[in-house]
């Protein structure tokens, strides 16, 4: 049986995991489509979500809070003023987990971890 195991370890403590997670979100939010393990997704997928439920809600309260996870001011900015807008009507499930392929060395499941309704390839300008 499984109960009260909320979230994955993935091999770390916790303090590396929050770490992890904390530059993960920070580079999804930036970029908008990044690639890492299946595991990794999967937690990251939960982590994203609520910052940008962060961003929708606005107030200064939300704006401290992503702050104390996101740490790059730049993308908090994104956050609260471009991807809030983008969501403002969609009630949840903000990023997409794309399963690809098994890495060449260690044979680790790849997936793709996006913001929905985002622009492909991260915002680049070459379309």
């Amino acid at each position: 049986m499984r109960h009260r195991y909320r979230h994955g370890k993935l091999g770390r403590n916790a303090s590396h995991r929050k770490a992890l997670l904390r530059n993960m979100v920070t580079s999804l939010l930036a970029e908008e489509r990044i690639e890492t393990t299946d595991a990794k997704a999967k937690e990251l997928r939960r982590v994203a979500d609520k910052m940008i439920t962060l961003g929708k809600r606005g107030d200064l309260h939300a704006r401290r809070q992503a702050l104390a996870v996101i740490r790059d001011d730049g993308v908090t900015a994104k956050l609260f003023s471009t991807l809030a807008e983008r969501y403002k009507e969609r009630p949840g499930g903000y990023t997409r987990v794309l399963k690809t392929r098994n890495r060449i060395g260690d044979a680790a499941p790849m997936s793709i971890v996006e913001l929905v309704d985002g622009v492909p390839g991260g915002g680049d300008d070459d379309e």
